[in-house]
Formats: C-alpha cells, sequence, structure tokens
C-alpha cells in the first residue's frame, strides 16, 4: 500500500471520529462517544458490530423522537408530489406478497413521511439511517406473525397525513412506532 492511499485512509477515518493521529505520539483510535455515529459509514459500520438488540433499541428510540413529529409536520405541509410519493409507498405496502416487497415498501414509507414533512433538515436523517432502518424493519416484519401485521398503523398514519389532521399524525405514527418497540422487545 502506498503512504499516499494510507494517508488518505488515516485523514478518511480521523474526518469520522474514529481515529486521532499526533505526531510523536502516533495513531489511535478514539472512544466510541468521539465517534460521529451521525456519519453514514459509522453509522453502518457500528451497525455490524454492535450488539443487535441494545442497537434496534438504540434506533428505536431516534425514530420515537424524530418520526411522530416528522408525521404531524407532513400531514400538516406535504405538497401533492410527496403526498403520491407516500400514497405510492403505502400501496406498495398493501400490495406486498412477501417480506422482501413489504420491507421496501416500509422502508419508503417512512422516508415518504420525512420527506413530506417539508423540512430539508429531517429530509437527510432518513438517508443517514436507510441501511440500519431496513434491517430493523425486516427483523420487525419477521418477528411479526405475519410479515404485513403493521398494516392497520401503517394506514392509520397515511391517513391522518391525508387529512392533514396533524395531532392525529403524531398519534398514529406514536402508535406504530409503539408496536414496533414491542416486537424489539419482545
Amino acid at each position: 500500500m502506498s503512504r499516499t492511499v494510507l494517508r488518505e485512509a488515516l485523514r478518511t477515518l480521523t474526518s469520522k471520529g474514529l481515529i486521532e493521529s499526533r505526531p510523536r505520539v502516533g495513531t489511535r483510535v478514539r472512544p466510541k462517544q468521539a465517534w460521529n455515529l451521525l456519519d453514514v459509514d459509522v453509522l453502518d459500520w457500528y451497525s455490524r458490530v454492535a450488539e443487535p438488540m441494545a442497537f434496534a433499541l438504540k434506533l428505536q428510540e431516534m425514530r420515537e423522537m424524530i418520526e411522530p413529529y416528522a408525521a404531524g409536520l407532513a400531514a400538516a405541509s406535504h405538497t401533492e408530489d410527496t403526498f403520491y410519493t407516500l400514497e405510492a409507498a403505502h400501496g406498495a405496502m398493501a400490495a406486498a406478497r412477501n417480506v422482501d416487497e413489504w420491507v421496501r415498501a416500509d422502508l419508503q414509507f417512512h422516508l415518504s413521511v420525512l420527506s413530506a414533512c417539508s423540512n430539508e433538515l429531517l429530509i437527510p436523517l432518513g438517508t443517514l439511517i436507510e441501511r440500519t432502518l431496513e434491517a430493523q424493519l425486516r427483523l420487525n416484519a419477521k418477528r411479526a406473525d405475519v410479515f404485513n401485521a403493521s398494516l392497520g398503523e401503517h394506514t392509520a398514519v397515511f391517513e391522518a397525513i391525508r387529512a392533514r389532521n396533524a395531532k392525529a399524525a403524531r398519534a398514529a405514527m406514536a402508535g406504530l412506532l409503539g408496536v414496533t418497540r414491542g416486537r424489539i422487545e419482545g
């Protein structure tokens, strides 16, 4: 490996908060608290080595803080285009014939809610957690009695957003995430 490649790799790992390099001290791995877990790569890497259920609960906590509020915003401010994307995702969920189709549609549904909220600071969170969220959705679908067991809860979120009822959308999303938490903890 050339020095240039090594330097670039160390620069990348440093920018992600994983290592620090100092003259006369050397290169060291930084404590986990210093890692930039809001980096797509670091989050993906961490999700692969973290204890699966503990990581799933941390991701769930983050979702519970963000998604109900995002659903309320989506109800209040979705556009025709963002609602169409949400509607298509909900339709794909209803039409899903197996776990893989369900998970793809479920992921698109949650990403569409973030897009429909019209807050450009929330939209990138979907991209950030997309890979780890997909794994969590797959796990939840497999833990349910049937893969599409939460279609009713998703429909409640969808209908509240369609009705532009922010309070109902927040409550419906909180209810949906409560079901998800129950499957993770169960």
